[in-house]
């Protein structure tokens, strides 16, 4: 998905302050951890900005889908060690006091059923008293069809317009994203399509709480969409 992008997720998502995440993060797990340990596994990474302010605190792996992002994270962090593999269906052999899936990338499940088991997944890697901490995506009343975005890039040897028109098809969100690029060595197009489940809190919660969690909605979160907590027992 990202192997044209890549290279300028950083650059298109710098609106977003990784390192005051982060430090909410370390409150919310200092406030709820019960196991006394700390290994954290961050999934769906990306480019590896909010495990850079982690790191410094926690005993942090990283695990991603994407070979193009895992390769900057790779690059901002070489101390750390990162995974490529599906949020669905992984099993790291080790268990983790901390499991973070962030920046609604959690949507990508897309079906209630991905994400029972993409929970089930993460929630196998956690220690006795151990948390889980998932951003969501939108829910379906919030998701709004036929809506325009772009987000406009403007520095002296490169220019990024990204634009996108929001769809909707029975519970998936999509949109294509158009990059256009223009670098001193030509511009150029590129097309990414994405699509995303909208689950309703409660299917959210029920999906948690299947799993034993013992389950806590924060309205807010990092950044206005909400936070699961989830707490397995100790």
């Amino acid at each position: 998905m990202f192997s044209q992008t890549g290279r300028y997720y950083d650059k298109i998502y710098d609106f977003k302050d990784y390192q005051a995440e982060a430090q909410h993060l370390n409150d919310i797990i200092n406030e709820n951890l019960r196991s006394g340990g700390e290994r954290l596994l961050d999934v769906a990474c990306g480019t590896g900005l909010h495990i850079e302010y982690l790191k410094k605190k926690f005993s942090v792996e990283g695990l991603d889908l994407s070979p193009e992002l895992l390769e900057i994270a790779r690059q901002r962090n070489p101390d750390i060690l990162f995974h490529c593999a599906d949020m669905m269906d992984f099993d790291l052999g080790c268990r983790f006091d901390v499991v973070t899936c962030l920046f609604s990338s959690i949507g990508y499940v897309k079906t209630l059923d991905s994400l029972v088991r993409a929970i089930g997944c993460m929630t196998n890697q956690l220690v006795p008293g151990g948390i889980l901490l998932i951003e969501p995506w939108f829910t379906p009343n919030a998701w709004h069809a036929g809506t325009v975005h772009a987000v406009l890039i403007d520095e002296p040897e490169l220019k990024i317009a990204r634009v996108s028109t929001s769809m909707l098809k029975d519970r998936i969100s999509y949109f294509d994203l158009h990059y256009l690029i223009g670098t001193p060595e030509g511009t150029e197009h590129y097309i990414e399509h994405h699509e995303l489940g909208l689950f309703e809190i409660e299917e959210f919660r029920a999906a948690l709480e299947g799993q034993n969690l013992e389950v806590t909605y924060d309205d807010e979160g990092l950044m206005g969409r909400g936070l699961w907590i989830g707490l397995w027992p100790k």
